[in-house]
């Protein structure tokens, strides 16, 4: 497979049909943006889809695994791979791409914005 740079350099040249899409480098991996919203992220050179309720079940009908940031802890982060192919195949890259970018859209509409405290 493609280094991680490799790997970030053409996501961000196949998927510019959703939009702007640029990276960041974040805890050692990538965070993926497109118009600034994180939907992707790449780590120890896998690219991981941001998921919801809209789109899990297509991954894991697949049998596809979500994120775990730490081998020793149970934390899974709603983020999946998706299917070897898709990576082969710029259309189905894209096709993966949608629900995900849609997914990371719903889920920072229903985040509430910080409150910051007033200063005395």
């Amino acid at each position: 497979m493609a280094t991680v740079n490799e790997l970030v350099r053409f996501l961000c040249e196949s998927l510019t049909p959703l939009g702007a899409i640029t990276a960041r480098r974040m805890f050692g991996g990538y965070a993926v943006y497109c118009d600034g919203v994180v939907f992707a992220l790449v780590a120890r050179n896998i690219l991981y889809f941001k998921t919801d309720d809209g789109n899990r079940a297509e991954y894991e009908a697949l049998g596809l695994r979500p994120f775990k940031p730490f081998d020793d802890k149970p934390t899974v982060l709603p983020y999946f791979p998706p299917p070897d192919s898709a990576l082969d195949d710029p259309d189905e890259l894209l096709l993966w791409a949608r629900p995900a970018l849609a997914a990371a859209i719903r889920t920072a509409a229903v985040k509430k914005p910080s409150r910051r405290k007033a200063k005395a």
